[in-house]
This record gives C-alpha cells, structure tokens and sequence, in this order.
C-alpha cells in the first residue's frame, strides 16, 4: 500500500485508452510502468497494432456508444488508481482547418465524450494529448470547467516534444488532472543542444529506392514518384524548397503570387535536425518536406513511424498483409508519440 492506495498486480496505475489508435500513447504508457487494459477506438485497422505491441485489449466501438459501467468493468476491481487517457481526433480544431463551420463538425463533441465519461466514473487520474488550437475553443473551456467541478486539479500547457526527445518538430496540447493531489505536466528533457535529430533517428535504416520494399523489413517501403517528380527531388537542397530548383521543374501555382507562401512542400529533410511534424501523408513527397535527405525519395513508412517515436519492430500489420501506404500512414500520422505517454506515465506514477 502507497499513499494509501493499493497499486495492481504490477504495482501501477490501471489505464484505459480512449481514441487509442495505432497504440503509440499506450505504449509509451506501458514502457513508464503503466498497466494499460484496454483500448477503444471506431477504427478496425488499429486493431492489430494495438494488441499486437501492447499487453492490452482492443474494443472495436464509438466512444459515444460507451458508458462509464463498461469502463468500470474494463478497470476491474484492483484498488488501485485508475487512468483514463485518450486523444480526440483533432481535424476539427487543426490549424488548417479555419472555416467557420469547425465547430459544426460531427467529431466536435468527442471532446464532449471524454467529458461524460470522466463525469460518469471519476479515474483518480485524466491525460489527454491534441493540437495546440484546441485550446481556444470553448468546447475545451467545458472540459475544463467539468474536471474542476468534478474535482480535479488540472495543468494543461502546449509541448514542444523535441523538449522531450522526439526527433520531429511538432507542438501538441498536453493535459494532466488528478482528484488526489496536485500533479503538473513534466516539464522537457532535453535542451536545444540535445534535440534528436534526423540522422541519429533513421540513417542507420538501410538504403532503398523509390517505389521500394524492403524484403527485411515489409515496413520499410515509399511512394513511388513520377519522372518530373524525380527530377524534382534530385534538384532539392536538404532543408530547401522548391525555389531551388530550375523554373523548368516548377509548378505552375508556385509561379503565382501566392506561391510563395507554401515553401515547406516538395522538400528534404535535414540531417542536423528534427524532422518536420509527420502528419498523414508524410510518405507523399509533394505534401511537405518529406523527401529523404540523401536518396531520391520520400521517407518510408518505416522512418516515419521512427520520427514518430515508434521503436524500429513495431509492427503495423501482420507479417503477410499489405495494406495500402495510405492505411498505413494515416494510423503513424495520427498516432500520439510513445515518448508524450512514456514522460506523462513517469509523471503520474511519481505522485502515487
């Protein structure tokens, strides 16, 4: 007994995954010494790689459907804290998505959801992880307002994960409450001089050809591109833009005044950096600066599971599927970074 709790089987925090994906905020979660026992999410291609890397179940459900009895049952009766974690899917308060029917999106009361439920069960413990624009929408203001009248001390701030250990640039909103003490979201690891860069992520992952397979490895494979695409990326600079190239290679909208504003697509990655932030279609060459930094292509679905902070054999598939890159790419876009679930687990075992 500790703090005067009774910790599980394992001596941790029980946890319960909501919006849990391809299972990256699970597994960090588990690598802290979290018990993660379950999983939900509406998407059945997460099934494999959730239970396949962690020791935990996956419901095939939508959270609006699941009430906090269920919950209850899937936490069983350890005695000891409970965990409730999840990411609502963050299309409609992302940055590019600035129209004024956001919050008429059908996935807008997600965060709504994850409301009822901590309403309805009171974990001793909430994280949530999403994009920092969340923070300015009033749906988020009620989510706040429902923690502290339920009890909770809250501590939000926006992660810059590099800070963390993340090879990748990228920001997302980070929240902690807890209804038995005081609890904070960690502050970073790492210094500017310490980020993880490009060439300390993937560089060691063997060489390939646009339109490739790694027989090794079925992850390790990239888009194929076209022949003006190919001469596109022999002419980018790591780090550059398509204003390196020759005005024979350029399109057509980048001639044009408002062109100019769209430099980070068509490019190399850095060695000497963080990557760009991975989104759902990193494996496109034309979506962002996703070119490989030294071969002619853009990064495979393996690298990019590895800038998103998945180790090198987390698997995706099985072994003898094929999914489309798209499938595929999507689950690593949308994933949460184990290193966010590995620093917020550390974090909350600390005020057990």
């Amino acid at each position: 007994m500790e703090g005067g709790w009774v910790l599980s089987g394992n001596g941790s925090v029980t946890a319960i995954d909501l919006f849990c994906g391809a299972g990256g905020l699970a597994h960090g979660l588990q690598q802290a010494g979290v018990d993660v026992v379950a999983g939900i999410d509406i998407d059945p291609d997460c099934a494999f790689p959730f239970t396949h890397n962690n020791s935990a179940e996956f419901l095939l459900r939508d959270i609006r459907t699941v009430n906090g009895d269920e919950l209850e049952q899937l936490w069983g009766k350890t005695g000891s804290p409970r965990l409730l974690a999840g990411c609502a899917p963050c299309q409609p308060f992302s940055t590019l998505r600035k129209s004024s029917k956001t919050n008429r999106d059908s996935k807008w009361d997600l965060l709504g959801e994850f409301g009822r439920l901590v309403s309805e069960t009171k974990p001793e413990f909430i994280t949530m992880e999403n994009v920092p624009g969340l923070v300015r929408t009033e749906i988020f203001g009620r989510f706040l307002s429902s923690l502290t009248n339920n009890g909770y001390t809250v501590d939000h701030r926006i992660a810059y994960l590099p800070d963390y250990g993340l090879p990748q640039h990228r920001k997302r909103l980070v929240l902690l409450a807890s209804r038995i003490g005081d609890i904070n979201v960690p502050s970073g690891t790492h210094t500017p001089a310490q980020y993880v860069t490009v060439e300390e992520a993937i560089r060691s992952v063997p060489p390939i050809k646009h339109g490739e397979r790694s027989h090794i490895d079925p992850m390790h494979r990239t888009q194929a591109l076209s022949d003006m695409n190919l001469k596109r990326i022999r002419a980018s600079k790591p780090g550059g833009t398509w204003r390196d190239w020759p005005e024979s290679l350029q399109l057509e909208c980048h001639k044009r005044d408002t062109g100019k504003y769209y430099a980070s697509v068509y490019g190399r990655m850095s060695w000497n950096s963080p990557s760009p932030t991975i989104t759902t279609q990193f494996y496109n060459y034309g979506t962002g600066r996703f070119g490989h930094p030294e071969q002619d292509r853009s990064i495979s679905l393996r690298e990019g599971a590895i800038l998103q902070g998945f180790p090198v054999d987390y698997a995706f598939t099985r072994s003898k599927e094929s999914y489309p890159i798209n499938r595929i790419g999507r689950l690593i876009g949308n994933a949460v970074p184990p290193v966010l679930g590995r620093v917020i687990g550390e974090r909350i075992l600390s005020t057990i």
